[in-house]
């Protein structure tokens, strides 16, 4: 399975290193206020992807950490009913 995994990855790398190669003009970019910015595309491509995955952790960072605070309340509450078993509610005994 180890093998299969790296074939697999050696062979992604080798299409994305050949879209890459194959990709190298250069491209203008332009902006607002006649700025302009000229590079070869797939150092673009790379750039924007790397923005938008920046902007997508940094999107999740602010519930993943509020769900880490909470986790560490509730794993505090365990923790304390299990250290005192007597403070824990018993289903009534049945009758009969």
């Amino acid at each position: 399975m180890r093998v299969i995994t790296w074939a697999i990855r050696v062979a992604l790398f080798v299409l994305l290193l050949a879209f890459a190669a194959k990709n190298t003009e250069p491209v203008t970019l332009r902006f607002y206020f006649d700025l302009a910015w000229q590079a070869p595309l797939v150092a673009l491509l790379l750039a924007f992807f790397a923005a938008g995955a920046a902007l997508g952790l940094a999107a999740m960072l602010g519930s993943w950490l509020a769900q880490r605070r909470r986790l560490a309340r509730l794993e505090k509450k365990l923790a304390l009913q299990e250290a005192r078993p007597e403070m824990t509610r018993q289903p009534p005994a049945a009758e009969g």
